[in-house]
């Protein structure tokens, strides 16, 4: 099913890249391997956990680039010789993508049992907080005089 988000466009500023995002994930194949779970630990600390069983660390890489994530697994046809009654087990390479919002950082990474977990936290910049201005009580403001139009305009 194909979506025109043409309309959309015309009337909205700053919304480019959501659309993009909309788009593209429309245009791609229903992929769903492997299969993944997304929590959030804590306010600023999210996990993303892929079941890759049959993977060594040698066969994954993880790469953080600006707002992405790409976890992707290449997997070697290690069949030859073999003589298979049936094939049930994926042994296929595979790519993820994540999108990543500003600020998130990966912090960890490590394959226990199949499963590959990717922790993830968000580091706001110090100058990027929100401050709380204090509001000092003090002398009263001096009262600015109010010239008669008059003098104003012989002024």
């Amino acid at each position: 099913m194909r979506f025109d988000l043409t309309p959309y466009r015309r009337s909205t500023i700053g919304f480019d890249r959501l659309f993009d995002l909309i788009e593209a994930n429309a245009r791609s194949s229903a992929e769903n391997y492997p299969p993944f779970n997304l929590e959030r630990v804590a306010d600023d600390r999210y996990r993303i956990t892929l079941a890759i069983a049959g993977f060594s660390r040698d066969e994954i890489e993880i790469t953080a680039q600006q707002n992405l994530l790409l976890v992707s697994g290449k997997k070697d046809d290690r069949t030859e010789g073999n003589q298979f009654l049936h094939v049930g087990i994926a042994n296929r390479s595979f790519e993820r993508r994540f999108e990543l919002a500003d600020f998130v950082f990966v912090e960890d990474a490590r394959l226990n049992d199949g499963l590959l977990v990717i922790d993830l936290v968000r580091e706001v910049p110090e100058a990027m907080k929100p401050k709380n201005i204090a509001i000092r009580t003090g002398a009263p403001l001096a009262a600015v005089e109010s010239k008669p139009a008059d003098e104003a305009q012989a002024a």
